[in-house]
């Protein structure tokens, strides 16, 4: 067994660090990746295209639209909902 010195930890925690920093410099670059994959609630998504619960709800039912259920709440995917219905529009 090997004795772990405040070097070997010092070591480590820089390690962390900068992996740390990595993944968030990547996360930045990625920003506008990102930002297509916009999760909003049920009410907000409604409001917003001005459409009913009803509406919302046969749209996740047929597959439609990609959406999650996290603790009883509804996500929907805002870039999913306004490509729908833009495609539907022309």
């Amino acid at each position: 067994m090997e004795t772990i010195t405040k070097d070997d930890l010092e070591i480590l925690k820089n390690q962390i660090l900068s992996e740390i920093n990595d993944l968030l410099n990547s996360k930045l670059e990625n920003k506008n990746d990102s930002e297509q994959f916009e999760w909003l609630r049920s009410k907000v998504m409604r409001k917003s295209l001005n459409i009913s619960a009803a509406t919302l709800q046969n749209l996740r039912m047929s597959g439609k639209i990609r959406y999650k259920k996290i603790m009883g709440s509804y996500y929907y995917n805002k870039f999913d909902l306004e490509n729908l219905f833009r495609n539907e529009e022309q």
